[in-house]
């Protein structure tokens, strides 16, 4: 039984392994996969951020360049630009034009020095901001794409998952690579009329820029260019008028030029050179977002003040909070010294630890921005749930199926040593009486019984030797046929009185030459059918079992007791022997069980009297127990049903 046990032990180890492996690795591939999932989303939210501020960049590049005053001639007549209005975004603190000489004109007022009390205040920051970019637009750069990449190279990014969620569906990294800048990515050429090219000459406070007529340049400005070296001025084509013709339309109308433009003029047309947007920091908090227009050698710089704290919080507020990736993320976005931090517990003293998920610089013109996210907790993936469900049912039926297999394998090895201990007992038990029998048979042959007393008590001898081998033999077929399924019983209706009184006749000789006392108890029964031979036997069987167990012992009682109890006749027969152990009461009824102790090894036996007790009496219906009394010996009770046998009569 240890062989196996260890057997079954190394079956489940070996089994266990690779199923605990294959766990192992399918929920580490569903945490790479959630992981994965969420560094996509956070890609997305961060894409979804860039594309706000490509519409916005869009929308700033689609402005004309006479936008940038506060009026502004739209088919010869004069209108209100549409950046008079102050800024619906609270981000933006507003608009205005940098010209050549360093003068500040806003589209908020036409005069700046006698703006209303209302933006009075707002004009002048935006008149301060001014004063500070004039003392930096040297060193902007010339290509602002360069700032971005720089920017971003600094950025770290963790290494991305071999089989990432996203790319086995996109080429994410081609993607990305290709998108450095919002908006368009060179100088572009665009014509404008006379009007527009007036209104901007007309804002400097500083006379107008030299002018070129057909042929050679004139004066000492001929070779500047339309950027900060020297950007290339303003082209003259086929059909189009003349730069010569705004400087004529400049001087003609002075410094204080009117709000409409002569009609002859209205048609002319002029190109303008209009450079990708870029940004410079003003200070803390304050960026200024500009392009630069050329035209006439001169470099005018348009464009709006950004406060970023409230365009950070902007972007988070509509990108971030409402979405439910933000209860398992936090997010940082930092711009020009400043930042916005979201924390799902809103802790935002603490942004350390945490997997990076996604990290950016956004291209520019706002390349002074970047976005980092990581993730605090990833969400559990439904389908770890399922595996774990389906571990669990693996689990339990593995465990079921050993148990079940050890059990099985157990009561095999168990019913197998029983059989061979019972072939044994049989044997044993077959070759005493016949070797009684011979022997006495042969001392009546020889006339060893030398008087008829003597003749008749060896003749008892043999009839009792032959009842015993022949009850040995009934036994074994009977349990023979109840196995088969074989046995016929032959149920008569009665009140147990006369199987009772078969009994008492039958072991009447047994119960004295033992020295047994019996005592029957039986209550006003009611009547209900039964196979009174078969009754007869159980009670037999059980009897001879007390008899054989208890011979010893100085006290010597049988009882046999029947009463009705809830629709069932008991039968319950006790008696004052050495008992059953504990542990063996639900196994004396099992084929061949013998209980191990010293007296049951010193005592004859096949162990199936109480296994053909319990297989009749489940056959009639019925339930057998076995209790050990309060003092000594032990009872045996049999339950018959008496509705089910008046329904089978």
């Amino acid at each position: 039984m240890k062989r196996l046990r260890g057997y079954m032990i190394l079956f489940g180890v070996l089994l266990t392994l690779p199923l605990a492996f294959v766990a192992w690795r399918t929920y580490g591939a569903l945490d790479r996969e959630a992981e994965a999932q969420v560094r996509f989303f956070a890609d997305r939210l961060l894409d979804d951020m860039e594309a706000e501020l490509a519409d916005l960049v869009q929308q700033e590049e689609r402005r004309t360049v006479d936008e940038y005053r506060h009026t502004m001639i739209q088919k010869g007549r004069p209108v209100t630009s549409p950046l008079a209005r102050q800024a619906q975004q609270p981000f933006i603190l507003g608009y205005f034009q940098n010209n050549p000489d360093g003068s500040f004109q806003t589209p908020l007022v036409a005069d700046a020095a006698h703006a209303p009390d209302g933006i009075a205040g707002r004009v002048r920051q935006l008149e301060a901001i001014n004063a500070i970019f004039n003392q930096r637009k040297w060193r902007v750069a010339s290509q602002p794409a360069k700032a971005s990449i720089a920017v971003e190279k600094s950025v770290p990014v963790t290494k991305k998952e071999q089989a990432a969620f996203a790319d086995r569906y996109l080429n994410t990294f081609e993607r990305k690579k290709s998108k450095r800048v919002l908006g368009q990515a060179k100088t572009r050429v665009e014509e404008i009329t006379a009007g527009q090219a007036m209104q901007m000459v007309q804002s400097e406070a500083a006379p107008p820029a030299p002018a070129w007529t057909d042929g050679s340049p004139a004066g000492t400005g001929s070779n500047r260019t339309a950027s900060d070296d020297g950007a290339p001025p303003a082209q003259r084509s086929d059909g189009i008028a003349s730069l010569d013709a705004a400087q004529r339309i400049t001087s003609g109308l002075g410094q204080q030029a009117p709000l409409s433009v002569p009609p002859d003029h209205a048609t002319n047309r002029f190109q303008v050179e209009v450079a990708p947007l870029q940004a410079v920091t003003i200070n803390n908090g304050r960026v200024f977002v500009f392009r630069r227009v050329g035209i006439g050698g001169q470099i005018y710089r348009q464009g709006f003040v950004l406060d970023v704290q409230p365009f950070l919080d902007h972007l988070l507020a509509r990108h971030y909070d409402p979405q439910p990736i933000a209860r398992y993320t936090r997010i940082r976005l930092r711009a020009s010294g400043v930042s916005a931090v979201r924390l799902p517990d809103d802790n935002v003293q603490d942004f350390a630890g945490g997997a990076l998920l996604a990290a950016r610089a956004f291209p520019a013109p706002f390349g002074f921005m970047l976005a980092d996210m990581h993730g605090v907790r990833v969400p559990v993936s439904p389908a770890r749930q399922t595996l774990t469900l389906a571990l669990i049912i693996v689990g339990g039926v593995m465990i079921a199926g050993l148990v079940s297999i050890y059990y099985g394998t157990r009561s095999v090895l168990d019913l197998s040593e029983r059989r061979s201990h019972f072939v044994s007992a049989v044997t044993h038990e077959l070759k005493t009486p016949l070797t009684n029998i011979r022997m006495y048979v042969e001392m009546l042959e020889q006339g060893i019984a030398a008087t008829p007393e003597r003749e008749q008590a060896y003749l008892g001898i043999l009839s009792s030797e032959s009842a015993r081998l022949s009850g040995l033999i009934n036994n074994v077929l009977e349990l023979s046929r109840l196995e088969k399924r074989t046995r016929q019983f032959r149920f008569t209706e009665g009140d147990l009185s006369d199987v009772l009184t078969d009994v008492q006749a039958v072991m009447a000789e047994s119960l004295a030459r033992e020295g047994f006392d019996l005592t029957v108890h039986a209550e006003t029964l009611p009547r209900f059918a039964y196979d009174r031979e078969v009754l007869v036997q159980i009670l037999i069987n059980l009897m001879e079992n007390s008899i054989k167990f208890g011979r010893h012992l100085p006290e010597k009682r049988i009882a046999i007791m029947a009463r009705s109890v809830d629709g069932s006749v008991e039968l319950t027969v006790s008696d004052t022997g050495p008992g059953v152990p504990r542990r063996s009461l639900g196994r004396v009824f099992d084929d061949f069980y013998r209980v191990e102790n010293d007296l049951t090894r010193t005592t004859g036996g096949t162990g199936i009297g109480l296994a053909l007790v319990k297989k009749f009496v489940l056959a009639m219906g019925g339930r057998v127990r076995a209790a050990n009394n309060k003092g000594a010996g032990c009872s045996i009770t049999i339950s018959l049903p008496i509705d089910r046998q008046q329904r089978n009569t």
